[in-house]
This record gives C-alpha cells, structure tokens and sequence, in this order.
C-alpha cells in the first residue's frame, strides 16, 4: 500500500497532492522548481543553475528514503523554452555517469508556476531491502507525514 508524504524542507503543495508517493517498489516524486526550494528565487532565469538546484534537492530526497540518483528509472523535464535544452542538458548530465541515464521525457511548457524555467518529476527504483520498511525509511522526510491507504 502507498504512503504519501512531503518533505518539511518544503512548503506544503498548494494542490491536492504529496511530494513523494513511496510503495514497496519505487519512489514517485512530484514535480519541481527552482521557485519550490528556499533560496532558489535566485536562480530563476540560469536553466543550468535551475536544474542543477532542482536536481540537488531531488537527490536530497531520495537519500531520505535510502536511494541515490541511480537508482532513477524515469525523468521527466519540463521547459519553459526548448530553445534552451542544451543547457539543462549540461547540467543535468553531471548528475550521472554516462551511458547509465534514467529514461526522460522533456518538453515544453509554456509556463511553470512561480516564474521557474525547469520543472522535474522523478521515479526511482526502490532497493531490494528498503522496499519493506516503506514507513520507517520515510520517517526523516516530515514529522506531519501524511499516510494514506485505499
């Protein structure tokens, strides 16, 4: 059964949903901005500089539940300009060691909320032994965690 939860290093979503979706066998992060993470106003306009915040905080999250950056299955990127990939490209390579790139989608989106110019959603694959302990691995994301079963 799924938990939801959202990450007390960032503002609660202002829509109905949760940071980080985790079952037994990936983690599903939501979308985001540069403009989501405190001080990340600053960067807004540099895609590079963009990315780069992004993907440190989504790294940042993932170590809260026991996986790394290559443990990403699926990576989708979300631009305001395509114009522009070639330097979210550059920066979001340094997150990974060549050939071994998850699967990405990117496109263009005219516009991203808070004026950001990348948007990223994230799926990891769990590891074997964290794929149990969905609640306890989770437990350092956010005190106000939300459970949620169906």
């Amino acid at each position: 059964m799924p938990t939801f939860h959202n990450d007390s290093n960032l503002p609660n979503p202002t829509f109905p949903g949760s940071h980080v979706a985790l079952d037994e066998n990936y983690v599903h992060l939501s979308g985001l901005t540069a403009a989501d993470i405190q001080g990340g106003d600053a960067m807004l306009g540099d895609v590079a500089e963009e990315t780069r915040w992004v993907m440190r905080r989504l790294m940042h999250i993932l170590e809260q539940v026991d996986c790394r950056m290559e443990d990403a299955v699926r990576i989708d990127v979300h631009l305001t300009d395509l114009d522009r990939v070639d330097e979210m490209n550059a920066a979001y390579a340094e997150f990974f060691t060549a050939p071994d790139y998850p699967a990405r989608t990117c496109t263009e989106t005219p516009r991203l909320l808070d004026g950001a110019n990348v948007e990223i959603t994230l799926v990891a694959r769990r590891p074997a032994e964290s794929g149990s302990a969905t609640d306890s691995t989770a437990d350092s994301l956010s005190s106000d965690s939300v459970k949620r079963g169906g």
